[in-house]
Order: C-alpha cells, then structure tokens, then sequence
C-alpha cells in the first residue's frame, strides 16, 4: 500500500510539473510574442469563402440540433485549424456573452465577415429562426465555392503552360538563337527573312532585357493602380467581358451570383434596399453595381426591378422577362433563384466544354510558336548550298 501511495503521489506530481511545464511554455516570450501577433492579424483578417462556408455549416447544425449559440461557438472555436480565426470566434463568443447580439459582434470584423453575411443574420435574429437563415447561407456559400473551384481547374491548365511557353520563348530567344547568329554569321550570306527577323529580335531582347523587365514591373503597378480607380474598374470590366469564351462565362457567373444573393437575401426577409446595398458590394462588377443603384432609387419612386432591367443592356432578355414574370406572380425571389440555376448550369457546360477543347488548343499554339521558332533557324540549314555559296 505504501508503495502504490509514493507511485501515486510520484505521478500525480509528475502530472503537475508537466502541466506547470505546459503552462510556462504558453506564457514564453515567444508564445507570447505569437499569439499577440495572431490577435493583430485577427482584426484586419480577410477570411476565405471556404473557411466560412463550412463555420456557417457546422453553426447551423450545432444550432438545430438545440445547442446555445455560445457553446456552439466555443466547439467551433476549439476544432478548427487556423489560429486567427480560433482569435476571431474567440472574440465573437465574448462578444455574445458580454450582452451584445451576434449580428453585431461579427460586425467587429468586416473583412472576415461580409455584408451578407451580418444581414442574413440580423434577418435570423429579428424572425427567429438564425439556424434556418445560417443554413440557406451555408448553401450560397458552398454553391459559389463549387464554382469557383470549378472556373479555377479549367483556368489553371491553360496558364501554366501559356507561362512555360513564355518562359520557353525567352529561353530561347535569349539563349540559344545567339548560339545559332554567331554560326550563320560565318556564312557570310544573306540570310532569309524569317531566320533575319528571328535573330533581330533575339538581339533586342538580349540588350535591353533589364529595361524591358523594369518597363513591364512598372506597367503592372500602373495598371494595378489603374484598376482600383472607379474608371480603371470600369474598363477592366468591360474588357473582361469582352473576352472570346472566357468573357461570356464570366457573364453567366456575374449574372448568377447576382441573382442568387438578391433571392437568399429577400428569402431571408432582408430589406429590398439593404439587399440591393448587399448584391452591389458583393458583385465586383461596375455594371452590377450602377444597375442596384439605379434599381434602388427606382424602386423607392415606386417603381420595380424589372422597369430597369428591360433598359439595362448588361442584362440578357431571358433574365428581364423571368423577373417581370415573377412580379407578377409575386414571386421574383423565385424566378432569380431559377435564373441562377439556369446560369450555373450554363457556366458549367461552357467550363466543361472548355476543359475538352483547351488541351488541343494549347497543342496547336505550343506547336505553331515553338514550331515557328525552329523552322526558322532551321531554314539557313535547309538552304545551306545558297546561303553557304560563298565559302
């Protein structure tokens, strides 16, 4: 007995200092310095569509299934992965628990939390029903997510190789054309105009490759600039659009998202012209956002949604007709619901369409341009009796 009691007390003791150990490396200077820096991100944190997607999922499923907001929040908070947003729940709960409503907590943080977000939740506070309200969030942000996804796989095959391919080029312009000059030039003949052009170019590169590096760094951060001006965001819209393909899938995802926000948000019971406020800030997009504008000032003349649609160019005739069906049903939350349906499957052709063309495509260009490259410095060759007459 006496032996169990000094094993006991020998691992109780044991058990103590690791946990004195534990919280002494919790409060070391560097964990310290770590977690303040963790808090310092937290309030300028802009959380991505994926980590809120799934936040707002759980938090809806924990809240149906009758847990408290606050301990809801508190499982959250110690089960996901990433230690700012651990800092924001953790702010978020105190928040609540200090009095304050939930809609107003996450107000604390605009950039993880958006617009829509805050509104739906105002919505589920004021009806009652948060958990229904944070459930048909959840959807919206996992419909936009998938799509986003899938836009971004069939971009990201094309880029990649339109980058080597520039990469290649230079390589070769830079590299080994010289190579190939220095050998012709010994020929001493003329050489042919696609081999000349070729060789000319090389040069040019070659002597002025710091400048045009700089003159390129430079453009990019005009134009950067450029864009975050209100005329800057308008032509980089339109030329967006403009685009062959890729610029009437981007039309087709504007549209979408535009008319699934304002369904969600009137669904929800959010204010009309808090919910326009909502799809404007949330579209991105010039053309969007002067159409919430001008349907806002419409509708508060007594006028309606689809009055400004039918003299919107932006808009196509399908989508202004299926509204004015719904106003006069009264049901425009459902007709923009089946209108973004409509586009997301529309966007999802033309995306799979894209992935099935883009590799013979790029096959083609890497063909033509490389191929290109090589003819020509391979053309002298092919012509070695006339362009090495003189030797």
């Amino acid at each position: 007995m006496a032996f169990l009691s000094t094993t006991s007390n020998v691992l109780s003791s044991s058990g103590a200092s690791a946990k004195g150990a534990g919280r002494r490396a919790r409060h070391t200077p560097q964990a310290l310095a770590k977690q303040k820096a963790v808090e310092k991100r937290a309030r300028n944190y802009k959380l991505k569509l994926q980590e809120l997607a799934v936040f707002t999922q759980q938090l809806a499923s924990m809240l149906e299934a009758g847990l408290p907001l606050i301990t809801s929040l508190e499982a959250l908070q110690e089960q996901t992965d990433n230690p700012v947003f651990q800092v924001i729940i953790r702010d978020v709960r105190s928040e609540i628990a200090a009095g304050n409503s939930f809609s107003d907590s996450v107000k604390k943080f605009p950039n993880s939390f958006p617009p829509l977000f805050v509104s739906m939740i105002e919505a589920g506070e004021a009806s009652g029903g948060l958990a229904e309200i944070l459930g048909k969030v959840a959807l919206y942000f996992e419909s936009t997510v998938r799509l986003v996804k899938k836009v971004k796989s069939a971009m990201t095959y094309p880029i990649a190789v339109i980058g080597l391919a520039v990469i290649l080029v230079n390589v070769l312009l830079i590299f080994v054309i010289p190579v190939f000059a220095e050998m012709f030039a010994d020929f001493g003949a003329e050489l042919p105009a696609p081999t000349q052009a070729l060789i000319d170019l090389s040069d040019f590169l070659k002597g002025n490759f710091f400048y045009l590096a700089i003159a390129t760094f430079i453009l990019y951060k005009f134009w950067m600039r450029f864009i975050k001006t209100p005329k800057g965001r308008r032509v980089k819209d339109r030329l967006m659009f403009r685009i062959p393909v890729f610029g009437n899938l981007l039309l087709k995802i504007a549209l979408s998202r535009f008319c699934r926000t304002y369904a969600t948000l009137i669904r929800s019971g959010v204010p009309i012209l808090r919910t326009l406020e909502i799809v404007a800030s949330s579209s991105n997009k010039v053309q969007i956002e002067d159409a919430c504008k001008a349907i806002s000032k419409h509708i508060s003349a007594g006028g309606q949604v689809s009055e400004v649609l039918a003299s919107n160019s932006f808009f196509p005739p399908m989508m202004k007709h299926m509204v004015r069906a719904g106003e006069s049903t009264g049901n425009v939350d459902g007709m923009m619901e089946k209108v973004a349906d409509f586009y997301d499957t529309e966007s999802e052709t033309i995306i799979s369409s894209l992935t099935s063309l883009i590799e013979p495509m790029l096959i083609v260009f890497l063909g033509v341009v490389v191929g290109g490259i090589v003819m020509a410095m391979f053309l002298p060759i092919f012509q070695l009796s006339s362009v090495a007459g003189g030797l």
